[in-house]
């Protein structure tokens, strides 16, 4: 695959320093560490090896990658080996996905106090879906949910919501058989909403009696209490976001789906058009657009991009993916037999496999030899900062090495 003409890590490289002390003291460490980790990804910094052709002696340098999860560069390869462990999770049903998306105000909050808002948002989001899911009006079932969290909106602006990926039914509340949902419909909209509306609201004021929220600048009066119940107020009374589309085609098309959305960063190296004088210039989609009018292009000042890229560093430790009901650990695979068992999906085991074994030969493909297709070998590693001894006969290499 072919570098991209320009990369985050470019930016970075080159305007990092400049803005790191233009903004001295407003940045923290969490964002100092994934700047850092970017600039030197996949360069001489960490080291790597040399690889050369058993037939054709095509010599190639590749650089370790930083295995960062904000890098554009390293998610790729973290995402396949996420959801080769994913596949055997996946049920022959139709699969749902539901957005839940914080409104402005609570946004704004969250923007101070990232770990512990995030963490309601998954919190009130899956106990909603779990909580009207096993009501005998709706489905009566314990189900399963993926939720990923995504904080940005197409152009890096700040816009926390939550992706879920649920099965299309679940087990019945006495574990004996399995309930499906309706081809089409998972579960009522509205009354989702409502009730995520309630649970989130009553979270952040629980968090806030806690003494787990902080407070700076515009929002410092919301430390004290009544201020804060009335900066809430509003927002029982506005209709908030929740999104559910129609299922997929089914566990292949979950796996397709998973791969675009688990290991999204702010913006990816492809959608990275030019950088100039004016600043750096990408392609967003415009969702209150239809058709082709969708895909537009916009230019933000290089400093506003770095900032914007980097408001989207998730707190150390701070988990984006999370699992409940029956996808739930440490009982998942427990729970996946028995759902197995009860959908009597004995004779997909064999399609099953299928992804996997088409991840497997994409992965032989690229470790091919790019002029002859000959299997490539490693012929020397050298550490972090060191200048390998054989020199490539090729173009130089950037390819993901475990370091760990």
């Amino acid at each position: 695959m072919n570098r991209p003409v320009l990369e985050v890590a470019d930016i970075l490289r080159d305007h990092g320093a400049a803005w790191r002390q233009a903004n001295a003291g407003h940045v923290s460490l969490d964002q100092l560490k994934a700047m850092s980790a970017i600039e030197r990804c996949r360069t001489a910094a960490l080291g790597g090896h040399v690889e050369r052709c058993d037939d054709c002696s095509h010599t190639t340098v590749a650089y370790n990658s930083c295995r960062n999860r904000h890098c554009p560069k390293c998610q790729g390869a973290a995402a396949r080996e996420w959801l080769a462990e994913r596949e055997a999770e996946l049920l022959p049903v139709p699969y749902f996905h539901v957005v839940f998306t914080l409104p402005a105000r609570i946004a704004s909050i969250a923007y101070q106090n990232k770990a512990v808002v995030y963490d309601l948002l998954f919190k009130a989001s899956s106990e909603a879906v779990l909580t009207i899911a096993a009501d005998p009006e709706h489905l009566g079932v314990r189900i399963g949910i993926t939720a990923v969290l995504h904080t940005w909106g197409s152009t890096m602006t700040h816009h926390p919501h939550v992706h879920m990926i649920v099965p299309g039914g679940g087990i019945s509340l006495d574990g004996s058989r399995w309930l499906s949902c309706q081809p089409r419909f998972l579960l009522p909209v509205p009354v989702l909403t409502k009730l995520f509306q309630g649970l989130m609201l009553a979270k952040l004021l629980a968090a806030h009696r806690a003494g787990r929220l902080a407070f700076f600048g515009p929002h410092a009066h919301l430390a004290e209490r009544k201020a804060f119940a009335a900066y809430l107020a509003p927002l029982r009374r506005i209709k908030w976001y929740v999104y559910a589309k129609p299922p997929f085609g089914g566990p292949k098309a979950v796996l397709a789906y998973l791969a675009r959305y688990t290991h999204r960063v702010a913006i990816a190296n492809s959608r990275l058009i030019a950088r100039d004088q004016q600043g750096v210039t990408f392609r967003y989609k415009d969702y209150r657009a239809d058709g082709h009018a969708r895909q537009k292009v916009m230019t933000l000042g290089t400093h506003e991009f770095i900032r914007r890229f980097l408001i989207h560093v998730l707190p150390k430790g701070f988990h984006r993916i999370r699992h409940y009901g029956l996808l739930a650990r440490p009982s998942c695979a427990d729970n996946i037999a028995r759902a197995r068992v009860l959908l009597d999906a004995a004779c997909q085991n064999q399609a099953s496999h299928t992804p996997a074994d088409t991840a497997d030969e994409q992965t032989t493909h690229a470790h091919a030899c790019p002029h002859c297709g000959g299997r490539m070998i490693i012929i020397e590693t050298f550490a972090r900062g060191e200048t390998p001894r054989h020199r490539p006969s090729g173009p130089t290499v950037a390819s993901r090495i475990d370091t760990s």
